[in-house]
């Protein structure tokens, strides 16, 4: 499994696909190791895709000091140069896409197009809701927390008429099979801790590239007006909501293809 040496760190990521350069960058936890994800999904039909671990998590390295949304983004970029990439078109999903806007601001030459689903700005803009304030909760608390807000239709009536499916999602949310390794929880924490303090509201005029902003109709922690107000700010952006919550991705099966659509410059169907 390929690894990179990227700012002074071993970053772990997969390459898959062929056609345009896409990097394709993760939210809160993300982890390649749990399948199915990302890259068994219809991108790398589409494009020469990259994705990867970030500073961390999964298998990349986890340096016990404090993370910054600008580093996230130096990752980012320093990846795309440890492959042979000066530029690529970039996907960033939820934190993903907090990290993908510091990237397309700071190193506008390497982001070609974007897509930022189911992220915030920060500050005068909108946060994300504050996922921080949970660590002090067990996974199946917090997973139980996080179920109305990912999904806003999954409220406690919806809970108490679909017990069932209710505590599958809760198992879903909760499971994290890598739990006991070494800097595990250190690194999600460092990555929440970034998380807290990100804000590129007013930086976002510095998005110069084609950017598509994606949000889920019901998603509790990034807000539907939180897209607007995102999408008002970057100059030229496309704005659409699909049916679902935070994982809208997953919910409706029209957003992938949009996505791609978008990113291969093809006109809305």
């Amino acid at each position: 499994m390929p690894f990179a040496k990227a700012g002074g760190i071993d970053i772990f990521y997969e390459r898959v696909g062929s056609g345009p350069r896409l990097l394709f960058i993760s939210g809160t936890g993300g982890d390649l190791r749990l399948r199915p994800n990302v890259l068994d999904g219809p991108f790398p039909k589409h494009f020469d895709m990259a994705a990867y671990d970030q500073r961390g998590l999964g298998q990349t390295a986890k340096p016990d000091e404090p993370y910054s949304m600008a580093q996230y983004a130096e990752d980012a970029v320093n990846l795309m140069a440890a492959i042979g990439w000066g530029s690529a078109l970039v996907v960033g999903v939820s934190f993903g896409g907090m990290v993908a806007q510091e990237l397309a601001i700071a190193h506008p030459h390497a982001v070609e197009g974007l897509v930022l689903a189911c992220t915030s700005p920060g500050g005068a803009g909108g946060a994300s809701w504050p996922l921080h304030t949970l660590q002090h909760l067990d996974r199946d608390a917090r997973a139980r927390h996080m179920i109305g807000i990912s999904d806003t239709r999954r409220d406690a009536a919806w809970a108490k008429a679909n017990p069932k499916q209710y505590e599958e999602l809760v198992a879903f949310a909760a499971a994290d099979p890598y739990a006991d390794e070494p800097g595990h929880a250190m690194g999600q924490r460092r990555q929440l801790e970034a998380r807290a303090n990100h804000d590129t509201w007013d930086r976002l005029g510095g998005i110069r590239c084609p950017t598509l902003i994606c949000g889920g109709k019901y998603d509790g922690i990034a807000l539907p007006e939180t897209q607007e107000r995102m999408a008002s700010r970057i100059r030229g952006a496309e704005l659409r909501f699909f049916v679902g919550g935070h994982l809208f991705m997953l919910q409706d099966r029209t957003a992938l293809p949009a996505m791609i659509s978008f990113l291969k410059g093809e006109e809305a169907g």
